[in-house]
């Protein structure tokens, strides 16, 4: 459910969208669209901290930017691959272009100089420690 309800924050045209074009036909393309267009993300909450878990399968760490400033958290990626194949009667290429991006509102409580992330099998994990102050800071988080 926190899924959902995170997915029509980033994307809150999607009940317009769907509205709009109130045909079974179109909607079930849309919601392949809708659904795959986006990484899966898990948000939790404990005393210390917030943890942020992404699907994003197919990036390298080095793919993946994590930036904090006027405290808000954006984290994109972007990768891009190409394969050719060539022989006597033909010549075959695949560009493979992969990307998203998104942007979250820190609550007040986190210490947005201490967050961390981690990279490992497909899934990025951030760190974002809880502070009794609010403190704000703009930096790049480096992916371990």
């Amino acid at each position: 459910m926190a899924n959902q309800s995170l997915a029509k924050s980033v994307f809150p045209s999607r009940g317009l969208w769907k509205n709009f074009f109130d045909d079974s036909f179109f909607n079930r393309y849309m919601d392949k669209f809708w659904d795959t267009a986006s990484p899966a993300i898990n948000i939790a909450e404990s005393d210390k901290q917030y943890t942020v878990d992404m699907v994003v399968p197919g990036f390298s760490k080095e793919d993946i930017r994590i930036d904090v400033k006027d405290n808000i958290l954006s984290i994109s990626a972007e990768a891009k691959k190409e394969t050719s194949e060539e022989d006597k009667e033909y010549t075959r290429k695949e560009y493979n272009f992969s990307s998203f991006s998104h942007s979250f509102s820190l609550p007040e409580d986190v210490q947005d100089d201490a967050i961390t992330a981690e990279y490992k099998d497909g899934v990025l994990k951030l760190a974002l420690p809880k502070s009794g102050k609010q403190v704000v800071a703009t930096k790049k988080i480096d992916v371990k």
